[in-house]
Protein backbone atom coordinates (compact mmCIF):
# COMPACT_ATOMS: atom_id res chain seq x y z
CA UNK A 1 0.00 0.00 0.00
CA UNK A 2 1.37 3.37 -1.01
CA UNK A 3 1.57 5.89 1.79
CA UNK A 4 2.23 9.59 1.35
CA UNK A 5 3.50 12.05 3.94
CA UNK A 6 3.36 15.72 3.03
CA UNK A 7 5.47 18.41 4.66
CA UNK A 8 4.99 22.11 3.95
CA UNK A 9 8.33 23.82 4.46
CA UNK A 10 10.39 26.98 3.96
CA UNK A 11 9.28 30.61 3.60
CA UNK A 12 7.73 29.88 0.19
CA UNK A 13 5.50 27.16 1.69
CA UNK A 14 6.50 24.37 -0.66
CA UNK A 15 5.06 20.85 -0.35
CA UNK A 16 7.60 18.05 -0.19
CA UNK A 17 6.59 14.40 -0.10
CA UNK A 18 7.85 11.15 1.35
CA UNK A 19 6.34 8.13 -0.40
CA UNK A 20 6.70 4.69 1.17
CA UNK A 21 5.04 1.31 1.62
CA UNK A 22 5.04 -1.70 3.92
CA UNK A 23 8.60 -2.63 2.90
CA UNK A 24 9.78 0.63 4.53
CA UNK A 25 11.61 1.73 1.39
CA UNK A 26 10.83 5.32 0.49
CA UNK A 27 11.56 8.17 -1.90
CA UNK A 28 11.94 11.83 -0.96
CA UNK A 29 10.47 14.22 -3.53
CA UNK A 30 11.28 17.95 -3.70
CA UNK A 31 12.81 18.40 -0.25
CA UNK A 32 11.97 21.96 0.73
CA UNK A 33 13.28 21.67 4.29
CA UNK A 34 15.17 24.90 4.91
CA UNK A 35 15.29 25.65 8.63
CA UNK A 36 16.97 23.39 11.19
CA UNK A 37 13.65 22.41 12.75
CA UNK A 38 12.31 21.40 9.32
CA UNK A 39 15.32 19.19 8.68
CA UNK A 40 14.81 17.63 12.11
CA UNK A 41 11.12 17.07 11.47
CA UNK A 42 11.89 15.18 8.26
CA UNK A 43 14.67 13.17 9.86
CA UNK A 44 12.51 12.27 12.85
CA UNK A 45 9.68 11.07 10.60
CA UNK A 46 11.99 8.81 8.61
CA UNK A 47 13.73 7.42 11.69
CA UNK A 48 10.57 6.93 13.76
CA UNK A 49 8.94 5.02 10.90
CA UNK A 50 12.15 3.07 10.23
CA UNK A 51 12.13 4.12 6.58
CA UNK A 52 14.98 3.47 4.17
CA UNK A 53 15.34 6.29 1.61
CA UNK A 54 16.18 4.96 -1.85
CA UNK A 55 15.87 8.03 -4.09
CA UNK A 56 16.08 11.81 -3.92
CA UNK A 57 13.76 13.06 -6.66
CA UNK A 58 13.10 16.56 -7.98
CA UNK A 59 10.11 17.40 -10.15
CA UNK A 60 12.11 20.50 -11.05
CA UNK A 61 15.00 22.45 -9.58
CA UNK A 62 13.61 25.79 -8.46
CA UNK A 63 14.98 27.08 -5.17
CA UNK A 64 12.00 26.18 -2.98
CA UNK A 65 12.00 22.58 -4.20
CA UNK A 66 15.73 21.90 -3.86
CA UNK A 67 16.79 23.86 -0.77
CA UNK A 68 16.84 20.60 1.20
CA UNK A 69 18.70 18.58 -1.46
CA UNK A 70 22.09 18.99 0.22
CA UNK A 71 20.74 17.90 3.61
CA UNK A 72 18.90 14.87 2.23
CA UNK A 73 21.83 13.82 0.06
CA UNK A 74 24.30 14.04 2.93
CA UNK A 75 22.06 12.48 5.59
CA UNK A 76 20.98 9.43 3.58
CA UNK A 77 23.82 9.22 1.03
CA UNK A 78 21.55 9.77 -1.95
CA UNK A 79 22.43 11.14 -5.36
CA UNK A 80 19.97 13.40 -7.19
CA UNK A 81 17.49 12.17 -9.78
CA UNK A 82 15.85 14.76 -12.06
CA UNK A 83 15.44 15.71 -15.70
CA UNK A 84 18.73 16.99 -17.19
CA UNK A 85 17.04 19.91 -18.93
CA UNK A 86 16.54 21.49 -15.51
CA UNK A 87 20.21 21.44 -14.53
CA UNK A 88 20.39 25.16 -15.31
CA UNK A 89 18.07 25.84 -12.36
CA UNK A 90 20.54 24.08 -10.08
CA UNK A 91 23.22 26.39 -11.45
CA UNK A 92 20.99 29.40 -10.70
CA UNK A 93 19.97 28.24 -7.23
CA UNK A 94 22.75 29.90 -5.26
CA UNK A 95 22.03 33.30 -6.83
CA UNK A 96 18.30 32.70 -6.48
CA UNK A 97 18.78 31.98 -2.78
CA UNK A 98 20.55 35.29 -2.29
CA UNK A 99 17.91 37.22 -4.21
CA UNK A 100 15.09 35.63 -2.17
CA UNK A 101 17.03 36.07 1.07
CA UNK A 102 17.18 32.26 1.32
CA UNK A 103 20.87 31.32 1.05
CA UNK A 104 21.27 27.58 0.57
CA UNK A 105 23.96 24.92 0.47
CA UNK A 106 24.76 23.80 -3.09
CA UNK A 107 22.66 20.90 -4.31
CA UNK A 108 24.38 17.80 -5.61
CA UNK A 109 24.34 17.59 -9.41
CA UNK A 110 21.88 15.43 -11.29
CA UNK A 111 23.29 11.90 -11.32
CA UNK A 112 20.30 9.89 -12.56
CA UNK A 113 18.70 11.59 -15.56
CA UNK A 114 14.96 10.93 -15.63
CA UNK A 115 13.12 11.00 -18.95
CA UNK A 116 9.55 10.49 -20.16
CA UNK A 117 8.74 6.79 -19.91
CA UNK A 118 11.25 5.99 -17.17
CA UNK A 119 10.06 4.21 -14.03
CA UNK A 120 11.30 4.75 -10.48
CA UNK A 121 10.86 1.65 -8.32
CA UNK A 122 11.07 1.30 -4.55
CA UNK A 123 9.55 -1.38 -2.35
CA UNK A 124 6.46 -2.63 -4.17
CA UNK A 125 5.75 0.76 -5.71
CA UNK A 126 6.54 2.11 -9.17
CA UNK A 127 6.38 5.74 -10.31
CA UNK A 128 6.10 6.54 -14.00
CA UNK A 129 7.96 9.65 -15.12
CA UNK A 130 5.90 12.14 -17.14
CA UNK A 131 7.70 14.95 -18.96
CA UNK A 132 5.64 18.09 -18.20
CA UNK A 133 7.60 21.21 -19.25
CA UNK A 134 6.19 24.72 -19.24
CA UNK A 135 6.74 25.92 -15.69
CA UNK A 136 10.37 25.33 -16.58
CA UNK A 137 12.01 23.39 -19.38
CA UNK A 138 12.93 20.27 -17.41
CA UNK A 139 9.80 19.77 -15.30
CA UNK A 140 8.62 16.20 -14.68
CA UNK A 141 5.80 14.61 -12.69
CA UNK A 142 5.51 11.19 -11.04
CA UNK A 143 2.46 8.96 -11.52
CA UNK A 144 1.45 5.72 -9.82
CA UNK A 145 -1.33 3.97 -11.73
CA UNK A 146 -2.13 1.31 -9.13
CA UNK A 147 -3.11 3.91 -6.52
CA UNK A 148 -4.02 6.71 -8.99
CA UNK A 149 -1.60 9.19 -7.45
CA UNK A 150 0.17 12.05 -9.23
CA UNK A 151 2.98 14.15 -7.78
CA UNK A 152 2.58 17.15 -10.06
CA UNK A 153 5.23 19.57 -8.82
CA UNK A 154 4.44 23.10 -10.00
CA UNK A 155 2.65 22.04 -13.18
CA UNK A 156 -0.93 21.78 -11.90
CA UNK A 157 -2.49 23.16 -8.71
CA UNK A 158 -6.02 23.17 -7.32
CA UNK A 159 -7.84 25.66 -9.57
CA UNK A 160 -4.53 27.02 -10.85
CA UNK A 161 -1.38 26.23 -12.84
CA UNK A 162 2.32 26.94 -12.54
CA UNK A 163 3.76 30.35 -13.34
CA UNK A 164 5.63 30.73 -16.62
CA UNK A 165 7.53 33.98 -16.10
CA UNK A 166 10.72 32.38 -14.77
CA UNK A 167 13.66 31.21 -16.93
CA UNK A 168 12.59 28.26 -19.07
CA UNK A 169 8.89 28.93 -18.59
CA UNK A 170 6.47 28.93 -21.50
CA UNK A 171 2.69 29.33 -21.30
CA UNK A 172 1.70 27.34 -24.38
CA UNK A 173 4.03 24.49 -23.42
CA UNK A 174 2.58 24.32 -19.91
CA UNK A 175 -1.00 24.22 -21.17
CA UNK A 176 -0.08 21.47 -23.63
CA UNK A 177 1.66 19.46 -20.89
CA UNK A 178 -1.41 19.58 -18.67
CA UNK A 179 -3.86 18.75 -21.45
CA UNK A 180 -1.86 15.93 -23.05
CA UNK A 181 -0.04 14.39 -20.06
CA UNK A 182 -2.23 15.06 -17.01
CA UNK A 183 -5.80 15.42 -18.25
CA UNK A 184 -5.45 12.04 -19.98
CA UNK A 185 -5.04 10.34 -16.58
CA UNK A 186 -8.06 8.82 -14.80
CA UNK A 187 -10.34 11.51 -13.39
CA UNK A 188 -10.14 10.04 -9.89
CA UNK A 189 -6.36 10.47 -9.80
CA UNK A 190 -5.36 12.41 -6.68
CA UNK A 191 -3.01 15.28 -7.47
CA UNK A 192 -0.37 16.20 -4.89
CA UNK A 193 0.94 19.60 -5.94
CA UNK A 194 4.08 21.52 -5.09
CA UNK A 195 2.00 24.15 -3.29
CA UNK A 196 -1.47 24.18 -1.75
CA UNK A 197 -3.98 21.42 -1.14
CA UNK A 198 -4.65 18.18 -2.95
CA UNK A 199 -7.08 17.95 -5.83
CA UNK A 200 -8.11 15.45 -8.50
CA UNK A 201 -7.72 15.36 -12.26
CA UNK A 202 -11.48 15.32 -12.75
CA UNK A 203 -12.03 18.32 -10.49
CA UNK A 204 -9.43 20.34 -12.40
CA UNK A 205 -10.84 19.37 -15.78
CA UNK A 206 -14.22 20.73 -14.69
CA UNK A 207 -13.26 23.63 -12.43
CA UNK A 208 -9.79 24.94 -13.26
CA UNK A 209 -10.36 28.46 -14.66
CA UNK A 210 -7.40 28.16 -17.01
CA UNK A 211 -9.20 25.45 -18.99
CA UNK A 212 -12.68 26.92 -19.35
Amino acid sequence: MLRIQKFTFNPIQENMYVLYDETKECVIIDPGCYFDNEEKKLQNFIEENKLVPKYLLNTHCHLDHICGNAFVSKTWHLSLSANPLDAYNLDLSIKAGISYNMPIAPSPPISLELQEGDTVRFGNISLDVLFTPGHCSGHIAFYNDAHKVLISGDCLFRESIGRTDLPGGDWDTLIESIQTKLFTLPEDTTVYSGHGQETTIGYEMRNNPFFK
